[in-house]
């Protein structure tokens, strides 16, 4: 409850939940007037579209998710979860638990709810305007993407909960989160390795919803980012028990 409250009145569930929606309202529109808006501003210069199906809508709102939504919440699991970046707090704090966990847990579940809510409410906006603007979009498809991409995030909060154990500093974590995240989809180059990697899921929506890929394309990736997600977590409270006041 304590953690809901602090996320509430910081505004920043606000921040989180407004970023999402307002991408997932803003995704489906410019995919379906976009050639329209550049011929507007192209001073004359013609420029050529395809037609916008219903999945572009979609991808419209992931690209922007998945950048700025993404830091958003990378910044708000940060303030929620460096424990130590206020020593006069920390003290307070771990003087009055029996163990690390009773802390860091609360606070990685209800960090991990906020942005899965706030991801969930911006996709739901999408859906309606794609619907609205482009067609119709596979339910199934359209659910499961949604889940794996919400795996890809449980990974992303707790690799914040790790670095955030050990650096103790949420500009540091920030940071060091943001480079991991773009270093990684680097090794994904290799076709091999590509499809175990947890970045991979960020196309799944894209990939189910166009026909592209199946279900059975992002299962290695979901298995190791399960895997990985529960490691961090595990890393999250050992590193953080072991800090000295």
């Amino acid at each position: 409850r304590l953690e809901w409250v602090r996320l509430i009145r910081s505004k920043r569930l606000v921040a989180l939940v407004g970023v999402y929606v307002f991408f997932g309202l803003l995704g489906p529109v410019t995919a379906r007037y976009i050639g329209e808006i550049l011929q507007r501003f192209g001073n004359e210069v013609v420029v050529q579209f395809p037609d916008p199906v219903p999945p572009d809508g979609i991808a419209q709102f992931t690209s922007n998710a998945n950048q700025i939504g993404l830091l958003v919440a990378v910044v708000v699991a940060a303030g929620a979860l460096v424990i130590d970046a206020i020593p006069e707090m920390s003290i307070f704090l771990r003087t009055r638990v029996d163990r690390i966990d009773r802390l860091l847990v609360p606070r990685l579940a209800v960090s991990f709810a906020a942005v899965a809510a706030a991801f969930v409410l911006g996709m739901l906006a999408a859906w309606y305007e794609t619907v609205v603007l482009l067609g119709s979009l596979s339910v199934t498809d359209l659910l499961l993407g949604t889940l794996l991409t919400l795996v890809y995030m449980a990974f992303v909060v707790a690799l914040v909960a790790a670095l955030g154990s050990r650096l103790a500093s949420v500009l540091g974590t920030v940071a060091t989160t943001v480079v991991a995240l773009l270093v990684l989809p680097i090794f994904g180059l290799v076709d091999a390795v590509g499809r175990w990697l947890p970045s991979h899921l960020l196309g799944a929506l894209d990939g189910l919803l166009r026909g592209t890929n199946g279900v059975s394309e992002y299962v290695p990736a979901t298995v190791l980012t399960l895997a990985l997600t529960a490691a961090l977590v595990w890393l999250a409270t050992r590193w953080a028990a072991r800090r000295e006041l």
